[in-house]
């Protein structure tokens, strides 16, 4: 049995990174050590079970989020156990709560910056974009480089998730029944967005924490800007020789914006606005911005469908915008428009939602067991903090690269501000290697659903390795 736990303790660390979760307050001198026990091995064969499955999504064309959701069931019902075997009817609870806390401010983050997506493509605005492009006669290999330009320098203002989103709906558009542009587009842009990301305390949640803990100053991130720019060049030249230099599809008829289209861009730039001046200033979490600017998409909604062409709405098809302006019992013959808020609500990707859920609870089970202790004491301590901030990057690739760092940070080794940056840059842009790694690729895996597959991304890993290595041959030359 021991040298079984010991097996799976470092296969932990190829599996499972380190989680915030299992360093809460909750995990106090009473918390169970169940690594060694039946119950942590089972959890984590159940996990390692369950990622299998996702990997295979491609083959057996099973949603991601099924197995990771039925795994987190299952795990925190054997830590449930373990802790009520032993007399404690609360530490479980408190912990699977603070999971949940977790996962809820990413939902409503996820979930307002989707329906302002949704809303854009609905008005026309990628499609005319798109027309756009095409008119103005850029070859598909100039609309490579020119949406991976765009997403490196938008996600620091912004942030990678968002970014990602945006220049992946143009791709889409633009490569629409080009399956093998779509691939290195969306790859391009993952890569892109993560790298951007990393010299911004806004372009990436990882970044954000690192500066609001007082790690590294302000303008100190800027100086992860070379390192960063390589990490994308390097990858994004070397894709750049499979895409074809011929012009997209032209379209035949002329593409307009429908009426608001413009407006909503500006209500989602305000949004963001929103989301990062209430982090920054006020230090709430940023989903409080996102869903007061979902709440002002919501009015303009309102305001659209008054505006809109009169026509006859049937009563069983009006919402709660139109039945504060339909008479009772009437046909409701008012000015309508096509648009309803919660039609594009419910396009939002939730099979990419629920894979969050299933991660981040399960993840979360499996730090509650203990395995924390195990991989900061063979990483940071075995190792040393510049091979293990750079390990700290695969394993970013491997699930996510939010709970990798909040792991970091709640361990909090003695390092210096080049070594806190070298953190930073690897847990920001190691998830590239993988599309797992990073919100950005489960996000526009979701968006590009049959095309851009785990598959599709792992056929080019060896080339964003090249990047992720460049960019810390780089720092180290000019940052330490």
């Amino acid at each position: 049995m021991k040298h079984l736990t010991r097996f799976l303790s470092i296969l932990t660390i190829l599996l499972i990174p380190f989680t915030v979760y299992a360093a809460s307050p909750h995990e106090t001198n009473s918390t169970l050590d169940l690594t060694g026990s039946w119950f942590g091995i089972v959890s984590l064969l159940v996990f390692i079970l369950a990622y299998v499955l996702v990997i295979s999504e491609e083959f057996l064309h099973l949603r991601k989020s099924k197995p990771v959701i039925i795994a987190a069931g299952i795990i925190w019902t054997l830590v449930g156990v373990a802790y009520a075997m032993h007399g404690d009817q609360t530490t479980a609870s408190a912990a699977i709560r603070h999971n949940l806390l977790e996962f809820a401010e990413l939902l409503l983050f996820l979930l307002a910056a989707m329906t302002y997506i949704n809303t854009m493509e609905e008005r026309g605005i990628f499609e005319a974009l798109r027309s756009w492009l095409v008119s103005h006669g850029f070859s598909l290999r100039k609309i490579f480089w020119i949406t991976g330009l765009l997403a490196f320098f938008i996600s620091p203002l912004a942030d990678n998730l968002t970014t990602a989103l945006l220049m992946g709906a143009v791709v889409l558009a633009v490569g629409r029944g080009n399956t093998a542009f779509i691939v290195v587009g969306c790859i391009n842009i993952v890569v892109a967005a993560n790298a951007g990301g990393a010299f911004s305390p806004f372009g990436d949640i990882t970044t954000l924490m690192v500066w609001q803990k007082g790690l590294v100053e302000f303008t100190q991130f800027f100086d992860l800007f070379i390192p960063s720019a390589v990490n994308w060049l390097i990858p994004a030249a070397i894709m750049s020789f499979t895409v074809s230099k011929d012009a997209p599809e032209s379209i035949s008829e002329k593409v307009t914006v429908k009426k608001g289209g413009f407006v909503v861009i500006g209500l989602f730039i305000v949004t963001i606005s929103l989301a990062v001046s209430a982090h920054n200033f006020l230090h709430l979490p940023p989903f409080l911005g996102m869903m007061t600017g979902l709440g002002l998409l919501k009015f303009y909604g309102y305001y659209l469908r008054l505006s809109g062409q009169p026509r006859t709405i049937p009563q069983a098809s009006i919402d709660d915008a139109s039945t504060e302006v339909a008479t009772p019992g009437s046909g409701a013959d008012k000015k309508f428009d096509d648009f309803d808020i919660f039609t594009q609500l419910a396009r939002a990707e939730w099979d990419t939602l629920m894979f969050f859920y299933g991660v981040v609870l399960a993840v979360g089970g499996l730090g509650t067991i203990g395995y924390l202790s195990i991989t900061s004491e063979m990483m940071y301590v075995g190792l040393g903090p510049t091979y293990a901030n750079i390990l700290v990057g695969v394993l970013s690739a491997i699930v996510d690269n939010i709970p990798v760092m909040f792991a970091v940070l709640t361990m909090n080794p003695e390092m210096n501000t080049g070594q806190w940056l070298l953190g930073t840059l690897s847990g920001g842009v190691g998830g590239s290697l993988l599309w797992v790694g990073s919100a950005a690729g489960v996000a526009l895996m979701g968006q590009a659903r049959g095309s851009y597959t785990f598959f599709a991304h792992l056929k080019w890993t060896w080339a964003i390795a090249l990047g992720y290595a460049a960019s810390i041959w780089v720092h180290l030359l000019i940052n330490m």
